[in-house]
């Protein structure tokens, strides 16, 4: 059977792409200039590009052109890309301090010569034991959200929490009201289960909330997915007047809250988790990966008591249970204080890479809490954020375009900076090279 010419010349595009020969932000010629090089009419060529851009490997960008995409950044969505050994890694973040691998050793050693070794080799409860339960409760009190262990659930770190609350309130087609860039874990999810994210512009200190009524009118939404405490990625913390407002359309309109607090531990003095506002339609997910290690895969879902059932059922098919040697050492550095002193040196750290990413960016547009682990840097109309990410990448510096963060058809132009995977000598250096590309494409 003859192949269409228009399909020889998107698989002829599609592996030079692949392959490396037109690296992101390259422009390719006007649908005009296809159209004569190729022998083709316009509409033809129209139609090559349409297919390439549903195929992810380019964007066609009105009274601009047609540009290649960022793979790495356009691949999954998740916010970690893959990245060369040699690279400094701007694009995910896995803060770590001095000392944490002491930490484990003593506590390996100590878990070791006491208690019943032979337990956890063992099935655990599906929803955890009632022990790590309690010690999660306590936890969570000094984190300003007042529980019980019967509305705890442990799971394997916060995104198996935020799959398990998925998994067990929603269903294909549901319509879940979502910030316009949003964590990009909770993307990849929402396309696997089949979910609709709808999303809510921002005002600049969260979301437009005038647009979650106005959608919910219109629309059978079910939940909002939310980061009242530290956004990420551009990092606010929500005001107390407007989560007393969230929680009211969220009664008004039967809307399910699902709270994402990976990043709260970093935001002193913030206002009350809605969990604590509003306990009855509020499921909570936090854990350990980000304020611990990112290797000790300890989440915790708080959620109203008639739901608990459901999200045990969804840890049951999905997991079983938390391993129970990392459960055991959770709760021992919950208990003894070394949680809560790993957060505070983990929250004087962010500050002292802010306190560098200020530095090195004045001048530059750009957005984040002073003691986040991010930082969003908007771009003007005239520059390519893949085009820097790849040159970037040429001086083996890796950072996120918007690409992953974007729910909206429309991807903003703006890169996010990661600041807690490097040491500050590092950070100084690639920061520097950052600020060099974005000036550079800018000039162009």
């Amino acid at each position: 059977m003859r192949v269409p010419k228009y399909k020889v010349i998107v698989d002829a595009f599609a592996a030079k792409i692949r392959g490396g020969q037109w690296p992101a932000g390259t422009r390719l010629p006007t649908h005009r200039r296809l159209a004569a090089d190729e022998g083709i009419a316009v509409v033809t060529a129209s139609r090559v590009y349409a297919e390439l851009e549903a195929m992810g490997l380019v964007s066609c960008e009105q009274g601009r052109g047609t540009f290649v995409r960022d793979l790495a950044a356009a691949d999954d969505g998740a916010d970690e890309r893959a990245v060369a050994a040699d690279a400094v890694d701007l694009s995910f973040n896995s803060p770590s301090v001095p000392g944490q691998a002491d930490l484990l050793r003593r506590a390996l050693r100590d878990l070791a010569t006491s208690g019943d070794l032979d337990a956890l080799l063992r099935y655990q409860p599906h929803r955890g034991r009632a022990d790590d339960r309690e010690a999660v409760a306590r936890y969570l009190r000094r984190r300003g959200l007042d529980t019980g262990r019967e509305r705890v659930l442990i799971v394997n770190g916060a995104q198996h929490g935020l799959a398990v609350t998925a998994m067990a309130l929603f269903r294909p087609g549901d319509v879940v009201a979502v910030d316009a860039l949003t964590y990009p874990g909770f993307r990849v999810l929402a396309r696997t289960l089949g979910l609709e994210l709808a999303p809510l512009p921002a005002t600049g200190e969260g979301p437009d909330l005038d647009a979650l009524d106005r959608l919910c009118r219109g629309r059978r939404v079910c939940a909002v997915y939310t980061m009242p405490t530290l956004h990420n990625p551009l990092g606010w913390v929500l005001g107390g007047e407007s989560r007393a407002r969230l929680v009211s359309l969220a009664r008004r309109h039967g809307l399910t809250l699902v709270e994402d607090a990976s990043y709260a531990y970093l935001a002193e003095d913030a206002p009350p988790p809605l969990a604590m506002l509003a306990p009855e339609v509020t499921v909570h997910v936090s854990g350990l990966s980000k304020s611990v290690a990112t290797g000790l895969r300890i989440g915790f879902v708080t959620a109203p008591v008639p739901l608990v059932p459901d999200l045990e059922r969804a840890v049951r098919a999905t997991t079983w249970n938390t391993p129970a040697l990392t459960a055991a050492i959770a709760r021992r550095w919950l208990d003894d204080g070394t949680v809560d002193r790993l957060e505070a040196r983990k929250r004087e750290d962010a500050r002292a890479r802010q306190a560098v990413a200020s530095e090195v960016l004045a001048g530059l547009s750009h957005i984040g809490h002073p003691a986040s682990y991010f930082r969003w840097l908007p771009l003007g109309p005239d520059t390519r954020p893949d085009r820097i990410v790849a040159a970037l990448a040429r001086r083996r510096v890796a950072v996120s375009t918007a690409e992953p963060f974007a729910t909206t058809p429309a991807v903003p132009r703006a890169l996010r900076l990661a600041l807690g995977s490097v040491g500050l000598g590092e950070l100084r250096t690639a920061l520097e090279a950052v600020r060099e590309e974005v000036e550079t494409d800018a000039r162009r």
